[in-house]
């Protein structure tokens, strides 16, 4: 499987403008770096500047959340010994007013040669005007939430797991085929209970009075047969008293026998 590689002079680019006013610094830097990085493409291509540009009107209108206009401070160094500043972000707004978003946005880039050019690639102006008429920038709407990491410029609304269709179905089969599964699960169920339980009390109510006739037709003919039953008890009785002849003795005191022994 070959993976795309964009190139350098294949992708043409495109001009997004942003309203900064009453935007928080860190979620609106956040919005604009994976454009600049190209992240909102699909050709997206790390070691290639695949971004596109982006104006930013109304930077001196740019706000922090908290405290931080009086708590957030900025460094800078000359290069001389003792050439080290720090400024409070309140007094950098009212001496650099761009300054301030554009830091932010230039620390989500990579700090690399890539990184300088697609850092020049954002215009900041203060106020509502800017030069890049020419250019037909798309406005773009500035995210009050959190935002992806693509920029969510182009995101779908999200879809609910229960409503997703499958792939290659309309979305109608799909419903009729799980109408018809549920039809066909509960004829199932009602033919799966009229086979266990119906003929079971059938069973049992076709049974009962067979069972009760088997029962007394069981018993009439062992209360006859008790009389024969001592009967047979009393021929055994009166039997026992007699002598018992061996086997070895019956044949001599045969007359049948003994006539045929004689002959």
């Amino acid at each position: 499987m070959n993976c795309y590689q964009a190139k350098t002079g294949e992708l043409s680019r495109q001009w997004y403008v942003i309203d900064a006013s009453e935007q928080v610094v860190g979620r609106l830097a956040a919005q604009i770096a994976p454009i600049l990085m190209g992240k909102h493409r699909p050709t997206y291509t790390p070691h290639i500047d695949t971004g596109d540009y982006v104006i930013v009107t109304n930077v001196d209108k740019v706000v922090f959340t908290g405290n931080k206009w009086q708590q957030k401070s900025y460094q800078r160094y000359s290069g001389y010994p003792g050439g080290q500043r720090d400024e409070a972000a309140w007094k950098l707004l009212q001496r650099r007013p761009e300054r301030i978003l554009e830091l932010a946005v230039q620390r989500m880039l990579p700090k690399s040669k890539l990184g300088r050019r697609m850092i020049d690639k954002l215009k900041l102006h203060v106020g509502a005007e800017h030069p890049h008429q020419a250019q037909q920038p798309i406005p773009l709407e500035p995210l009050s939430g959190r935002p992806a990491p693509a920029g969510a410029l182009f995101a779908p609304p999200p879809v609910p797991r229960g409503t997703r269709k499958k792939a290659g179905k309309p979305a109608d089969e799909v419903q009729a085929a799980a109408a018809s599964d549920e039809v066909a699960d509960e004829v199932q169920v009602a033919a799966i209970s009229d086979e266990v339980f119906v003929p079971d009390r059938e069973h049992a109510q076709g049974h009962e009075p067979t069972h009760d006739h088997d029962h007394t037709q069981d018993h009439e003919p062992t209360q006859d047969h008790e009389p024969t039953q001592d009967h047979d008890y009393t021929q055994g009785h009166d039997h026992a008293d007699e002598p018992q002849v061996s086997a070895s003795a019956e044949p001599a005191s045969d007359p049948d026998s003994t006539a045929s022994a004689a002959e």
